[in-house]
């Protein structure tokens, strides 16, 4: 999965990106329900590792099922 599909999975999940102060490789991302914050790396066209992904939902305390569902 790109970094782009995850996006759009995440914003379904009621998650938003915080803005960029700087440039670089790393996104910020906000689950607005329970205020968990996660860093999610950019690499463009490259696929995400699976343990980068499940970590990151982990993180924002997403249920896997309900990832998988988005």
């Amino acid at each position: 999965m790109r970094y782009k599909e995850l996006a759009q999975k995440l914003r379904r999940l009621g998650c938003e990106e915080i803005e960029r102060k700087s440039k670089g490789a790393h996104r910020k991302w906000l689950n607005l329900s329970n205020q968990n914050v996660a860093v999610i790396p950019d690499w463009g066209s490259k696929d995400l590792k699976f343990g980068t992904i499940k970590a990151t939902i982990k993180q924002l305390g997403i249920e896997w099922s309900a990832f998988e569902e988005a």
